[in-house]
């Protein structure tokens, strides 16, 4: 039996000495009497999920994609869900869950930093003054996000949500794919 090492370089050390620290899996070399652990391969699931129009701003979206999700999600132990937005004028972030105030003034800051109308600068604006606008904030929040799944939930904080930021003033459907990695 092999066991594999890791090197973690923590920043809480002078010098940045490396840290040794066992794997919590083994694999065999290969000699049938060894006692090594099995590790489970690892599974994949991908889902494509349309959301319906929402207005402009900023909108929870976690129940909805939980929802589409939640049987393939319920058979992860530990791994990673990666959700990804294939749309370049509305992006995906994770905040606030609760307060909806976080989202209205979130929609405001986004609306102040970036310039819309005919007075704005933007030479791209075949569909309309708010185009542009609309890929500029979705390049600032992105269109993918990276969560862990722990015991079969996406493991976020209690007071995170998924949010969906429309950017546009036309709703349109907008499509999410998740996809899950892990054991």
């Amino acid at each position: 039996m092999m066991m594999h090492s890791s090197v973690i370089f923590s920043s809480a050390k002078p010098s940045w000495a490396p840290l040794r620290v066992k794997a919590v899996y083994s694999t065999s070399t290969g000699d049938s009497n060894s006692m090594a652990a099995t590790v489970p391969a690892p599974k994949w699931a991908q889902k494509t999920i349309t959301l319906p129009p929402l207005r402009r701003g900023c909108h929870l979206v976690t129940s909805e994609i939980l929802k589409e999700i939640r049987p393939d999600l319920s058979e992860f132990k530990c791994g990673l869900a990666h959700v990804f937005l294939q749309h370049t004028s509305a992006s995906l972030t994770i905040n606030e869950n609760y307060d909806s105030d976080v989202r209205d003034d979130t929609e405001t800051f986004l609306n102040k930093i970036v310039p819309e109308g005919r007075s704005a600068p933007w030479k791209h604006t075949l569909e309309g003054p708010d185009d542009m606008p609309a890929h500029i904030k979705s390049s600032m929040f992105g269109c993918a996000l990276t969560i862990p799944i722990s015991d079969g939930r996406l493991n976020m904080g209690t007071w995170q949500g998924i949010w969906l930021c429309e950017h546009r003033d036309a709703p349109t459907p907008r499509r999410v794919v998740v996809t899950l990695n892990g054991i």
